[in-house]
């Protein structure tokens, strides 16, 4: 089975991706006849034309070490060693766990290898569309099948998240309104999926904003923008911890449990901070938390090791650097990222004084795409998006380069079809 996914992922190059449907389903949602020729001229390099190939096998095993990561996550030990050097507002846990968390793998030679959590993850309601937008090419069946959603139920089963937020923090009756918050909003690279949840929200009756943090005031005991109160806020952010002086009004309306807030410091902190993949690498440290052999068998065959960057390890890093990918702690979006060839003395004295993780190099796995009628081999990660610990879409992300960045011809989000039978021959 593992070949001839890898012969699809090689060999299956025509289109899958039906734009004029794609395009049609969009501009009817944002109401706009224009948007999508839009998109198109300011995001090139958004999505892939062709899917990205997976086994059934691979799809569970991706779940199956998400599920061990969360069942470790809720242990007192963990949250405790987790929020040991965090920052006070990290610390104050109001109820939500977060819509959206994305656990990003490579497929090694092992099977699937976590590389990173993140809360926040962009593009699940862009790869929604994507995913509705799909044309069978291939002569597989199984893998015709495996295009086939129930859009809709998709979509419901998002709002129903934040729904489940809502009374996460004790609220009861229905959300009415949420305001969508990210710096500078219409700059942001995801800005047409936020017009894309705006609609989505509104479709379900509930009033939607998207906001900038400057635009909200906290008065009264309620976080409103402008006359509009607000109920919840789908946080975008990249200021985790609410710190910078433009989110003072949503940070004083979270800490007075004014607003809800998803995700939130603390479910960053938790989950998505670099530095709980060395305590989840930790075998011994695990045991002495209770951690049955079941699920450390799980993240230490999931997780590639992981550990801190300190004085005492640094020099054997430094000399063995071409087995290691060098991150931020508090890094998303491969940011200050390195691989550790590529690094030069300079980068490495500043990674050494900052605050570092040093993770086991696995090398992606790669798609064959045509462009203009050539083969190019681009690297694909897979991010599953979750809540609760269920995955509730996976998407491919194709690209060349260190790390993901959308400026790939070709590349950008690609559905990810999972093939659960044999082929037909």
């Amino acid at each position: 089975m593992h070949n001839d996914i890898e012969r699809l992922n090689t060999d299956c190059t025509c289109v899958t991706l039906d734009r004029g449907a794609l395009c049609r389903a969009i501009e009817e949602a944002v109401g706009d006849p224009d948007f999508c020729r839009a998109l198109r001229v300011t995001h090139p390099h958004l999505l892939s034309a062709q899917p990205v190939f997976l086994t059934k096998a691979h799809a569970e095993r991706m779940q199956q070490i998400i599920l061990a990561i969360e069942a470790i996550a809720r242990l007192p030990e963990y949250q405790s060693a987790a929020l040991a050097n965090a920052v006070e507002i990290a610390r104050y846990r109001p109820g939500p766990i977060g819509v959206f968390m994305g656990y990003d793998f490579h497929l090694g030679a092992d099977g699937p290898q976590l590389i990173e959590i993140n809360t926040n993850a962009g593009g699940a309601l862009i790869n929604a569309y994507l995913l509705q937008a799909q044309m069978s090419c291939c002569s597989d069946m199984s893998v015709a099948k495996a295009m086939r959603i129930d859009f809709d139920a998709l979509c419901s089963d998002f709002v129903a998240r934040f729904a489940a937020e809502w009374k996460r923090q004790g609220r009861t009756g229905a959300i009415e309104t949420i305001a969508i918050v990210d710096h500078t909003p219409r700059e942001q690279y995801l800005y047409p999926e936020f017009v894309l949840f705006q609609r989505l929200f509104e479709k379900h009756s509930i009033g939607a904003s998207i906001a900038s943090p400057t635009d909200l005031t906290h008065r009264g005991g309620h976080l409103w923008h402008g006359q509009r109160r607000i109920d919840l806020v789908y946080n975008r952010l990249t200021d985790f911890t609410l710190e910078q002086p433009e989110n003072s009004a949503l940070r004083s309306a979270y800490l007075a449990g004014d607003v809800v807030v998803t995700p939130n410091p603390w479910t960053h902190a938790v989950y998505a901070n670099k530095s709980n993949l060395v305590l989840l690498s930790d075998a011994n440290k695990l045991r002495t938390w209770g951690v049955s052999e079941e699920l450390i068998g799980v993240v230490q065959s999931g997780i590639p090791r992981t550990i801190a960057v300190t004085p005492e390890s640094a020099e054997d890093l430094w000399n063995q650097r071409n087995k290691w990918f060098f991150k931020p702690e508090a890094g998303y979006g491969g940011r200050a990222t390195y691989r550790g060839d590529k690094i030069t003395r300079r980068v490495w004295e500043e990674i050494r004084d900052a605050s570092y993780v040093a993770q086991m190099i696995v090398a992606p796995s790669t798609r064959k795409i045509t462009i203009d009628g050539k083969q190019h081999s681009l690297k694909a990660d897979l991010r599953n998006y979750t809540y609760d610990g269920k995955v509730q879409l996976i998407a491919a992300r194709l690209y060349q380069g260190q790390t993901t960045n959308f400026r790939t011809q070709g590349g950008g989000f690609a559905p990810v079809f999972v093939r659960n039978e044999p082929t037909l021959q």
